[in-house]
Order: structure tokens, then C-alpha cells, then sequence
């Protein structure tokens, strides 16, 4: 085997390779063995300190020696395909001998190797990129069907309590009623519609008192200033401006307390009262999934009794449970937030309306003193003047 190798390199080395009219390396005589060990040498490009001498095919004459310091560029033909290898391939037993006696393994024994390792392996080379995949695939695959059962079971709850609502509406099908509850919740419901019209009529009750004192402070200011201009009549203007005057700090103080009264109001209405109601809604829609899925299993309680309509049976009593369940919860959770709404609207409204008599009752009797005591009895704050206006920086 050594002799077999060092006669390929010596031929290598000393034999002449005859170029083409295009430039390309020719065939030579011998075997394709020889051939494919030739080509395998000079893919694998020989050291150029250990050669002393190439043969031609650079421009030079056929046969002719070039010393390896005048070789100013490669000394072998560039080979585009040992480049694009990736890695290379596992050596056996009988390859590292060959290899350390110095005999190169052709490309196509290599070749087919990593072929052979393949069919043999296939796990171990795909196993990481088949993994992520299939993992990848059955998150996919547990979204789409969890999508596609929350559609399911929507579909089939809406169908019910249409069909429930339907029937309700027509006098064909029967609902649960509690009579305390729903008296309760129709004075409510009618309580609010009476409150947003005090709510309305407070409310232009305040714009138009508030035009009235700007009004009021405009005549004031006109009086003083023709008292000044008008010697003649500057006690009577005079008076008149500190009238207006007096009127206008009464009418801020009385419009303080009115404030405070819708203030009150809007709360107690558009925030307290209408999370009572959306709770109550939420119990209509519980009571009418109820009374649903209450049909549906008395349907099929009175249809046949074979195996498959048991387990639809068995089915629609758990569907039927669980809907009782939810209706029994918000029920009682409308019942607390009733009996809550009507205490905490007892006591707004007692102060409130005591607050807008007493202040109502001291600015049109003239009581300056009674009207600031109102005030600070019910711990109304007024604002400073020209404090809703916005800034000179903020009109900017």
C-alpha cells in the first residue's frame, strides 16, 4: 500500500498534464482509479513548502519545471464544490490507516458513507429540527381545537336561549320568577328614571344661576365705574354697586352648594345605582341560561330512555347544575347590592336635600350668615374665582 501511494505522488509530481484549447486540464490514458486519485490530490491542494517542483499547465511550456518562488499565484486549479462542504464526514477504522500512511479517500467513498450513516441514523441527524416541528405543530394544533370548542359551546348556548327567549316571548315556554326580587328591582329601575330628571333640571338650574351672577358681577362693576364718572350721582351708584356686589358673593356661595348637591346626585345615579343594574343584568341573562338549559333537560327527560339519549340526559344535568348554580349566585349577589343601594341612597339624599333647602332658603332671604353656616355644615368648599378658567399658559 506505501509503494501504491508514493508512486501516486511521484507521478503526481513529475507527470505532464495537457491543457485544452480552453484552458481545462485534459484526460489522461490511464484508469479512472488513477484518475479519481488525481483529482482527489488536487482538490486537496499539496503543501507548496514540501513540493519542490509542480508540473506546468500555467502558461509555461509543456514539460517544462517551475520552481515553486516564481509561482506567484494558486498552484493548483480552484475547486468550488471542497469549499461548499458543510462538514466533513466521519473517518472508519479502515480510513485512518489509509490516512496515515498518507492515502487520500476519494470523495465518492466519503460520499456515500454519509449516505449510509443516514439510513442507518436518521434520528440522530433530524432528531432536534423533527422535535421542534412536531412541537411547533401540536401547540397549533391545541390553540385551533380549544378556538374551535369555546365557538362550539357559544353556538349552542346562544341557540338555547334564543329558542328560550322565544318562547318565553309567545306564552310558549314557562320562567323562573321571583316576585320580591323583581318588584324590588322595578322600583329601582324606576328610582333612577326619577333621579336622572332631578339630576336634568339641578343641572340647568346651575347654568342658568350661573349666568344670573355673572350677570350680576358685570351690573356691579358698570355701577362703580359711573360712580366715579358721574358726581352727581355717586351715592346712587354706589349703592346699587355694592348691592350687586353683596348679591353676586351670595349667589357664588348658593351656586357652591348646588354644585355640590348634583355632584352628589350624578354619583349616587350614573355610578351606584348603575353598578346595581349591570349586576342585575347579568342575573337576567343567568336566569334566562337557566330556564334553557331547565327545557332542554325536561325535553329529554320526556323522550325514550335508551343509551345514547341517557348520556344526553346525564349531559344536560350537569349543563343544567351548573347554570343553577350561577343563577342561585348572582341572585343573591342582586339581593345584597339592593338592600345596600337603598341604605346608602337614604342617607345621600337626606343630606342632600338638606343641604339644598337650607342654602335655597338662607340666599333668598337675604341671611348672609346663615348661608356661609350652611355651607360649612356640610363641608362645601367653594372654589376660588376664575379657578375653572384655564391659564394664560394654557391658552397658549
Amino acid at each position: 500500500m506505501a509503494d501504491f501511494s508514493d508512486s501516486i505522488l511521484s507521478k503526481a509530481a513529475t507527470m505532464e498534464i495537457p491543457i485544452n484549447n480552453n484552458g481545462e486540464p485534459g484526460t489522461l490514458p490511464e484508469d479512472d482509479s488513477l484518475e479519481q486519485d488525481l483529482q482527489q490530490v488536487m482538490v486537496s491542494g499539496p503543501n507548496l513548502n514540501e513540493t519542490s517542483i509542480v508540473s506546468g499547465g500555467y502558461g509555461g511550456p509543456a514539460g517544462g519545471i517551475i520552481p515553486t518562488s516564481s509561482i506567484k499565484g494558486p498552484a493548483i486549479r480552484f475547486n468550488p464544490e471542497y469549499l461548499d462542504r458543510r462538514r466533513a464526514p466521519a473517518l472508519g477504522p479502515g480510513d485512518l490507516r489509509m490516512k496515515s500512511r498518507g492515502v487520500n479517500i476519494p470523495q465518492s467513498q466519503s460520499a456515500s458513507r454519509i449516505t449510509k450513516q443516514a439510513d442507518q441514523h436518521p434520528g440522530s441527524m433530524h432528531h432536534s429540527a423533527s422535535s421542534s416541528a412536531l412541537a411547533a405543530e401540536e401547540v397549533s394544533r391545541g390553540v385551533a381545537v380549544e378556538k374551535l370548542d369555546s365557538v362550539k359551546k357559544w353556538g349552542i348556548n346562544t341557540y338555547k336561549c334564543t329558542k328560550q327567549l322565544f318562547s318565553e316571548r309567545f306564552g310558549r315556554g314557562s320562567r323562573t320568577v321571583d316576585l320580591e326580587l323583581e318588584a324590588q328591582i322595578d322600583v329601582l329601575r324606576e328610582t333612577k328614571h326619577k333621579y336622572e330628571n332631578i339630576l336634568r333640571l339641578a343641572t340647568a338650574l346651575t347654568s342658568h344661576f350661573h349666568n344670573m351672577v355673572e350677570t350680576q358681577q358685570a351690573l356691579g362693576d358698570t355701577f362703580a365705574d359711573l360712580s366715579q364718572k358721574s358726581p352727581e350721582l355717586q351715592d346712587e351708584f354706589g349703592y346699587n354697586a355694592e348691592t350687586q356686589k353683596l348679591l353676586c358673593k351670595n349667589g357664588e356661595s348658593l351656586l357652591g352648594a348646588i354644585n355640590f348637591f348634583v355632584s352628589s346626585i350624578n354619583t349616587l345615579v350614573n355610578k351606584t345605582m348603575e353598578d346595581t343594574l349591570m349586576t342585575i343584568k347579568q342575573y337576567e341573562n343567568a336566569r334566562l341560561e337557566f330556564d334553557a338549559y331547565r327545557s332542554d333537560l325536561e325535553e329529554l327527560s320526556l323522550g325514550p330512555r335508551d343509551a345514547a339519549a341517557m348520556v344526553r340526559i346525564e349531559m344536560a344535568q350537569q349543563e343544567y347544575q351548573i347554570h343553577r348554580d350561577k343563577y342561585e349566585r348572582l341572585r343573591s349577589d342582586v339581593t345584597i347590592k339592593l338592600k345596600f343601594l337603598e341604605e346608602n341612597k337614604v342617607k345621600v339624599m337626606h343630606k342632600q336635600l338638606l343641604l339644598f333647602h337650607n342654602a335655597i332658603s338662607a340666599y333668598f332671604a337675604g341671611n348672609q350668615q346663615q348661608l356661609e353656616q350652611t355651607l360649612i355644615q356640610f363641608n362645601v368648599k367653594l372654589k376660588p374665582p376664575g379657578s375653572d378658567k384655564p391659564s394664560w399658559l394654557e391658552e397658549q
